[in-house]
């Protein structure tokens, strides 16, 4: 076998004509001793140190094209990944597999591929439109103000589901997609739609000519109000539906889907793009319009995904029995419960905290921190070490190295009785790298990190800090982005629940793509926790809807009324400032919390959200006088919003302009 290897790759090198931009080409064969080394591989690696048995490379000569223009130096690159520069992936997947717990093979599976009909019904529920054919519905007119502020595509997504179910569905009965589309007059559909991220045809058309005939999918940017924007930095349009953007340049290409022309040796420098009315960070909202958000980024997600002509993989969790109780192999819903009883108020569960903080206690100049695993049989005696003293504060962390807290990290992630992506969307981050450019996965990623629960957003955030923080010290741990990604992707992207029956029969290829979408997670973090503005605006929207449904409602007139008396009544009572009329221009900032006196503030073009507090902390005494600025934030409140925590650089003027019925609170922030 050998011998014909060694045949076939002489014959190949000398016969085949080799693309500018080949790497290489791969042969794998097996062996009937794990001894044997296929020719020509024993000079890029040793037996067992990151290339699979068999495994060998046939480097292509070098062809006219490639003489002028020399291949990239993928070694250097933090953002280059391919199939032939897996090592470090199969490595570590080597690694889990040796040190698995076979008995999960055995455990009941905790996921189920759900029929067509059932996969729309879980999806129709998932975005708040249950009450569409649910038995005991209620009053469906929330959905259908829901359904007025959606944009083109993604009506046509929710349109897609409901036929879908209305055609294989048993158990419910479902209204004609035209019944439930019918309140929505062509005149307020547009209205609507075009205030919310859908371009009209002349706009769109306008702003392919402003990027000139060589249109890639997925162009459309925003260009910064002040225009200084280097070449290396883009910003990622957020105003505009994902969606509708990429319908607009598929509908002005003429249905072709063009392929990205970009260099995947090189990540694009995206960044979010200042907004006057303030960028929307996860948790700055209250919990009813983050509902709201959870919605819409799905119907969004899968808008997008519809007009990409891709597919958005979905799966049920189902309830099985675990353990409930202990540190590794539990929910974390249970690590964070038994937490909770320890520190109340924890997000991220204890264990994770305290193997993160005694590696930067350490320093993360370890050279192949992450990459290099502790030993088996310490790992296994300190799992057990932890289980019994971790809660009881008797375990001893001076005996646990940098290599062996790497792997109780890595091994705590993938020993959640469920991924830390969930069932449900673990299928959807790994199906991202089918996308066709880096922005359309950064889009998707973005909207699927809206999705997760609180709990597994926050630990994911949490990681994702601590590997950027590894990389920081990469000059002395040797531990790139691309180092990282290969090596972090198959503790987050396998699970022992899919093993079984769902196996991608691609391996380089899921490889690849798998550690190329935790590149992006870890090199995007910061825009992965943007809210999108035009889903803010959507919401804002659905607020004001639902606001003219109540007070149609005469009871609700009545009430109002006599809330309103009530105000006024106390308000005559106590002879303050806030009894004054507030003059247009001029905002009134409050703070109930800190402080009894109000601030009248005069608003200007250039006055901002940390304009406002840092004037309010240096007229104040006390405690709020003692108060840090980072301790505190000013919320816009009411209106056309439940609650927002405003970022520092939001310009005042415009907000108010915005939403000119909100009130302006300072608050402490939420830990």
């Amino acid at each position: 076998l050998a011998y014909c290897l060694a045949a076939v790759r002489n014959y190949a090198v000398s016969t085949m004509e080799w693309p500018s931009n080949s790497q290489g080409v791969v042969l794998t064969a097996y062996h009937p001793s794990s001894k044997d080394t296929a020719p020509g591989s024993g000079s890029r690696s040793k037996e067992g140190e990151g290339t699979r048995s068999g495994q060998c490379t046939m480097k292509p000569k070098s062809s006219p094209q490639t003489l002028k223009k020399p291949p990239y130096d993928r070694s250097s690159s933090q953002d280059s990944l391919d199939e032939l520069s897996l090592d470090d992936y199969w490595t570590e997947l080597k690694n889990i597999e040796s040190s698995t717990d076979r008995s999960h093979e055995e455990q009941e599976q905790v996921v189920k591929e759900p029929d067509e009909g059932e996969l729309e019904e879980e999806w129709l529920k998932e975005a708040g439109l249950s009450n569409l054919f649910a038995e005991c519905s209620g009053d469906s007119q929330e959905s259908i103000v829901f359904l007025s502020t959606l944009t083109r595509t993604q009506s046509a997504a929710v349109q897609k589901r409901i036929e879908t179910m209305r055609r294989k569905s048993k158990h419910h009965h479902v209204p004609d997609v035209r019944d439930v589309f019918k309140q929505q007059t062509d005149e307020t559909t547009e209205k609507v739609s075009d205030s919310n991220g859908l371009l009209t045809p002349e706009m769109s058309e306008i702003n392919v000519k402003q990027k000139g005939q060589d249109v890639s999918f997925g162009d459309l940017e925003t260009s910064s109000p002040t225009g200084d924007v280097s070449s290396s930095e883009t910003d990622i349009n957020l105003e505009i539906s994902f969606a509708e953007q990429a319908a607009i340049l598929r509908d002005t290409t003429k249905g072709k889907m063009l392929k990205s022309r970009e260099d995947d040796s090189l990540l694009p420098n995206y960044r979010v793009p200042k907004d006057k009315t303030g960028t929307t960070k996860i948790g700055d909202l209250a919990p009813q319009d983050m509902k709201k958000v959870t919605y819409l980024a799905l119907i969004e997600l899968t808008a997008l995904y519809d007009v990409l002509g891709a597919e958005l993989k979905h799966q049920k969790a189902l309830k099985t029995k675990g353990k409930e109780s202990g540190l590794f192999g539990v929910s974390l819903q249970i690590l964070l419960e038994q937490d909770q009883k320890k520190v109340p108020g924890t997000r991220v569960p204890l264990i994770f905290q305290n193997l993160i903080s005694h590696m930067e206690g350490k320093g993360l100049e370890t050279e192949g921190l992450l990459r290099i695993p502790g030993a088996a049989t310490r790992i296994k005696r300190l799992c057990q070490e932890l289980e019994t003293k971790f809660y009881e504060g008797l375990f001893n962390w001076d005996s646990v190295n940098q290599h062996d807290a790497a792997s109780l990290l890595k091994l705590a992630i993938r020993e959640l009785s469920q991924p830390l992506l969930t069932v449900e969307y673990l299928k959807a981050f790994q199906s991202v790298r089918n996308l066709p450019t880096k922005k359309h996965q950064l889009q998707a990623l973005n909207l699927l990190v809206l999705l997760l629960p609180d709990s597994n957003r926050d630990l994911l955030k949490a990681l994702l800090e601590f590997l950027q923080r590894v990389i920081d010290c990469r000059e002395k741990n040797k531990m790139t982005r691309k180092n990282v990604a290969m090596v972090m992707a198959p503790n987050l992207f396998t699970f022992h629940g899919f093993r079984s029956k769902s196996v991608d029969q691609n391996e380089a290829a899921m490889a690849a793509g798998t550690a190329n979408v935790m590149l992006l997670m870890i090199k995007y973090q910061k825009i992965l926790w943007t809210i999108p503005k035009f889903i803010i605006d959507q919401v804002r929207k659905q607020n004001l809807e639902s606001q003219k449904k109540l007070l149609k409602d005469r009871a609700m007139k009545k009430l109002l009324k006599k809330m309103a008396y009530d105000r006024e009544r106390h308000d005559k009572q106590d002879k303050t400032l806030n009894e004054v009329d507030i003059p247009q221009g001029v905002i009134r900032v409050q703070a109930p919390h800190l402080s009894k006196i109000s601030m009248v503030i005069q608003l200007t073009e250039e006055l901002k959200a940390g304009d406002v507090l840092a004037r309010f902390l240096s007229q104040e005494s006390g405690t709020a006088h003692n108060l840090k600025k980072e301790e505190v934030c000013l919320y816009e409140v009411g209106g056309n919003i439940g609650e927002r925590c405003l970022d520092d650089d939001t310009y005042m003027k415009d907000l108010s302009q915005l939403n000119p019925n909100a009130e302006w609170v300072i608050k402490p922030k939420p830990c």
